[in-house]
């Protein structure tokens, strides 16, 4: 969907530079003469927001109305510390008193919190596992009386004889109805089997 907005079309679709833009806009209108009040109407923002854009560029130029990244929060773990996390896991869930040596996010930012008194939720230790390279897995499910001598021969020879005994198939009965005949026996006509 496409809005006007002061005089130039644009769309619902928002880039990361679109606050910039809307900025850069509201220069080019003052520059026309509109009022401030007029620019905020326009753009959908405060009177405010247009006044300190203004005294922004008056202050520092037009550089002033470029975006600027977000760093965000200062990492917990270093980049040293993070490359020992890999380490840490080799030895196993048990090794940290973990029940079975499956990993999930939850154990794993356990472990950090040991060994590095740094505490992460464990939906920032799956980003943290991924910026590392690893991907998460599905623990394969198997019996634990599972007798692999005995796969192995079923496989090898067992399958085989079934799949070539394949050609001889039970025939089984074919059911043909309509709907009429289970609701309106007088509307049902006779069923042919088409070939």
């Amino acid at each position: 969907m496409n809005v006007t907005t002061a005089g130039m079309v644009t769309t619902n679709i928002r880039t990361p530079d679109w606050k910039e833009m809307r900025r850069w806009r509201a220069l080019e209108l003052k520059r026309d003469g509109w009022s401030q009040q007029e620019i905020a109407d326009a753009l959908g923002v405060t009177k405010v927001a247009v006044s300190q854009w203004m005294t922004a560029v008056q202050k520092h130029g037009v550089t002033s109305l470029q975006a600027r990244p977000h760093k965000g929060a200062t990492p917990k773990l270093t980049p040293d510390q993070l490359k020992l996390i890999p380490e840490f896991l080799s030895h196993g869930a048990e090794a940290y008193g973990f029940r079975g040596e499956v990993w999930t996010c939850r154990r794993i930012g356990q472990v950090i919190a040991r060994e590095f008194a740094v505490t992460y939720h464990k939906d920032h230790v799956s980003r943290l596992l991924k910026a590392l390279g690893w991907t998460p897995q599905k623990p394969m499910e198997r019996a634990a009386q599972r007798d692999e001598e005995k796969i192995i021969e079923w496989r090898d020879e067992t399958w085989p004889e079934l799949k070539k005994k394949r050609g001889v198939r039970i025939k089984r009965p074919s059911l043909l109805t309509n709907r009429a005949s289970i609701c309106c026996p007088e509307l049902s006509a006779p069923m042919r089997r088409v070939a």
